[in-house]
């Protein structure tokens, strides 16, 4: 199997990065795209009490497991198959369980923090920044860390404001220019998310040798 084409899909919180690596991943069949989310890689924390756990800063880039990360990403590259962690967001730390993750032609990475890191973003074939206003951003994680999180709304809102705005103009704003596209408004900018479906699917056939 050829070296896979790596995507990388970066932005803040909020901004819609999930769903672009969607729509790209629904635009290929099933055996030639697999997509890698850097949520998944946020450190073990079994070893602290849960107090200490709910104390981490996970919009900073040290909570990442960049170094497993990587790894699996060169994995990947090799033609080798991983065992991509699952983060467990209502306990605060990974769980025993992992998902098997083929190689595959193109391999989708997401998250704010991907563009961040010399060493993943070196490795990345084309870096995506999704850019959409932080307005809509935090309204978004409201509505996810509410239902998929089991947060309040007091505690959203301020970890908003003391931990993730600061995070994102320290370390995810800047990133943006290490991007070669930007799509304004995420999910919602169709004609953007067409023209990368657009040149996903010409990478691909030409790696398998289709006209």
């Amino acid at each position: 199997m050829s070296k896979p084409i790596i995507i990388g899909i970066a932005g803040g919180t909020g901004s819609g990065k999930s769903t672009v690596a969607q729509e790209i991943y629904n635009s290929l069949p099933e055996e030639s795209i697999a997509v890698i989310e850097q949520d998944n890689y946020y450190k073990d924390q079994s070893h602290l009490s849960f107090e200490e756990r709910t104390k981490t800063n996970y919009d900073h880039p040290d909570a990442f497991d960049t170094a497993l990360l990587l790894e699996h990403l060169k994995k990947l590259s090799r033609g080798e198959a991983i065992d991509k962690p699952i983060y467990d967001f209502a306990n605060h730390t990974r769980k025993k369980e992992t998902v098997r993750v083929e190689p595959k032609d193109i391999i989708i990475l997401e998250g704010i923090m991907i563009l961040v890191e010399p060493e993943i973003r070196n490795m990345l074939d084309i870096k995506i920044f999704v850019d959409t206003d932080a307005d809509v951003r935090i309204i978004r994680r409201i509505k996810r860390d509410i239902k998929e999180r089991g947060r309040t709304l007091d505690s959203v809102i301020d970890q908003y404001i003391n931990v993730v705005r600061p995070m994102h103009l320290q370390f995810v704003e800047p990133t943006k220019r290490y991007a070669d596209i930007i799509i304004p408004e995420g999910g919602y900018n169709k004609v953007a998310i067409d023209i990368m479906i657009a040149k996903v699917n010409e990478i691909v056939r030409k790696k398998q040798g289709l006209k």
